[in-house]
């Protein structure tokens, strides 16, 4: 992760964070199912379908395709607006998070978790590098393998910390699908309003970070990302 600079490791940390909050939220609303965590719900479909429980597994298929649609939207996004432009991504996720807040605010979570789990979906596009994920942002598996393939390589004369960026994805996932939950359990599932209120300031601050650096690029001085 060492490509995408502090702020870059900053920005997936607090997105990590974000996915854990939102995450327990759902799950915690759905009674079992994750809006972010699309290996669960993969598990879920598959214990549904040996035992016969139809409701269960029509409810994890169906939340594993909207996120694969949320996937769909966040790169379609970045590629027509540019993957360097992560801005726009976070605007459309945060526009899906002002969606399902709402609709839980009206009391209607069920239609609600629709889009928030578009928007976890979305979340993942923002780190686009050409075309493919740079970063899982809503998922810790894969980050969890290469954080021990950095810690073997450090084992073997290699450099030393780099497992740490990974350890701390892992981390704030995990911290905020605690607060995620104890904020549900004040405030049910108004606590979106707290996740988009987050998302948006991530927008408005990581534009502002690419209009700077657009400037700089533009008078011909070098980056300091």
């Amino acid at each position: 992760m060492k490509e995408y600079g502090h702020r870059g490791v900053l920005l997936a940390t607090t997105l990590s964070a974000l996915a854990g909050f939102v995450d327990a939220v759902g799950f915690l609303t759905l009674g079992g199912f994750f809006v972010s965590f699309m290996s669960g719900n993969s598990t879920r479909l598959g214990v549904g379908l040996a035992t016969g429980r139809w409701a269960e597994a029509t409810t994890a298929a169906g939340l594993i395709c909207l996120f694969v649609v949320g996937v769909v939207i966040g790169g379609t996004v970045a590629r027509r607006v540019g993957e360097g432009r992560r801005s726009a991504v976070l605007l459309a996720e945060a526009l899906l998070l002002f969606v399902a807040a709402t609709l839980g605010t009206l009391g209607h979570p069920g239609p609600g978790m629709v889009a928030a789990v578009l928007a976890m979906g979305v979340e993942n596009a923002v780190f686009q590098k050409q075309g493919d994920v740079g970063v899982g942002l809503t998922y810790m598996t894969g980050t969890l393998v290469r954080m021990g393939q950095r810690i073997t390589t450090a084992l073997h004369g290699g450099a030393r910390w780099d497992w740490l960026p990974f350890l701390a994805l892992w981390l704030a996932l995990s911290g905020g699908g605690a607060l995620g939950a104890l904020s549900y359990l004040k405030i049910g599932v108004l606590a979106l309003w707290l996740a988009l209120a987050v998302v948006v300031a991530l927008a408005a601050g990581t534009w502002l970070a690419e209009r700077t650096g657009k400037a700089t690029r533009d008078r011909g001085e070098p980056s300091t990302g």
